[in-house]
């Protein structure tokens, strides 16, 4: 049977405890590379129903600065304003410049949105909010015993192929295989890379210092690359092999090597540098691969599904069956590890294979250590809604 990806950037989220939702089981899978920046994916079918809000309905809705998280909503009127929903507000909102102003922008929201609850298949209205963010690991472009471990990019006998094109019940869903004689096999598990290695040499982009770094570069879909010459590269996601995320924390717990509360990312490296001669082993336990491409250098945040840079704590991967992609979105969750509140207006930007649901969110932190503490810490409840063109129907 030939494996199935859904279309998204890359696996979420970033901590790796050993539960089912764990990253990227998402991938989300995996699934298909993000859109060109600047393109709009078509919208897709939502799965269920939102219901209607009112304004009154969104927890400390006043008392964000709805204006921070305007630059990133211009973002997605780049990539939407094609849309006939879009047209007119995103003309407005570029009318209004680059920052109007907290009030400003509150009042243009109200005025031109209307709220939507976002619910899951049961009815049910709290969700999983997870935290994803931009690694940056060291590596080379040479191959050395300091950096031994090679990050790929696409390799050529890697098949997609996509199912939509047949059956529109299941557009951005997409098959990952290899021919072989003249049939479609499931493409190489990251145990096949790994003992195939010279077969995919001529797809090697860089070489990477530390193989656990690398792996979490590849949950999380992108990242940066520091050369030893002090200049960085910048990786984004290009495409997956297909096989299912497996926790390696849950892979550790499960074998007794780590209690389930110390199967963090911190904890898993701990493992590794301790378990040199297992870490193959540990690594195979995922059989997810995902290769990327190099990216223009930028000051903006990694490109995301929707084909625009991500903006730090305003910009989130959601379920685009469940949410559509580029709608604002107010997440009402608290903190990593804490019940204090974080209620703000995020852009839904970007997808992710462990992102599966109707209330179901990863939040991106931004870039570097402290945001990977963050975004390793965070597995909170939440609610969110969906802001949609007034008088105009979400789909």
């Amino acid at each position: 049977m030939l494996l199935l990806a859904a279309c998204a950037t890359a696996p979420r989220p970033v901590s790796e405890p050993p539960c089912p939702n764990c990253k990227p089981a998402a991938p989300a899978v995996p699934a298909a590379s993000a859109p060109a920046p600047g393109g709009a994916p078509a919208p897709q079918p939502l799965v269920r129903p939102l219901q209607q809000a009112a304004w009154a309905d969104l927890p400390g809705w006043g008392g964000d600065a709805s204006d921070e998280a305007w630059p990133a909503f211009l973002a997605s009127c780049r990539a939407l304003a094609r849309q006939a929903a879009w047209q007119p507000v995103c003309e407005a909102a570029r009318g209004a410049g680059e920052r109007p102003g907290a009030a400003a922008a509150r009042a243009f929201f109200e005025s031109r949105f209307t709220p939507w609850r976002v619910v899951n298949a049961d009815g049910s209205r709290e969700g999983l909010v997870t935290g994803y963010y931009e690694p940056l690991i060291k590596g080379s472009r040479s191959r050395s015993k300091a950096y031994p471990w090679p990050v790929l990019g696409v390799p050529d006998d890697l098949l997609g192929i996509d199912l939509g094109d047949v059956f529109p019940d299941l557009k951005g869903q997409r098959l990952r295989g290899r021919l072989v004689g003249n049939k479609v096999v499931p493409y190489y598990s990251r145990a096949d890379v790994a003992r195939l290695a010279d077969k995919f040499a001529g797809k090697i982009i860089l070489y990477a210092e530390d193989a656990v770094e690398l792996f979490f570069l590849q949950v999380q879909g992108s990242g940066r690359v520091q050369l030893p010459d002090g200049s960085v590269v910048r990786l984004a996601y290009a495409d997956t092999n297909g096989h299912p995320y497996q926790s390696i924390g849950r892979w550790l717990a499960d074998k007794g090597e780590l209690r389930v509360e110390q199967a963090s990312m911190e904890g898993i490296k701990s493992w590794a540098r301790a378990n040199p001669g297992r870490l193959q082993e540990m690594l195979n336990a995922n059989p997810s691969y995902v290769f990327f491409r190099e990216a223009p250098s930028s000051a903006g945040g990694p490109v995301g599904a929707l084909g625009q840079p991500l903006t730090e704590g305003r910009s989130m991967a959601v379920d685009p069956r469940s949410i559509p992609l580029g709608a604002p979105v107010f997440l009402s969750t608290t903190h990593p590890n804490s019940s204090q509140p974080l209620r703000r207006l995020m852009l839904a930007q970007d997808t992710g294979s462990a992102i599966k649901g109707g209330v179901r969110g990863d939040f991106f932190w931004g870039f570097g250590a402290e945001a990977g503490a963050m975004a390793g810490k965070m597995r909170q409840k939440g609610e969110m809604w969906v802001l949609w063109p007034r008088d105009q129907l979400p789909r």
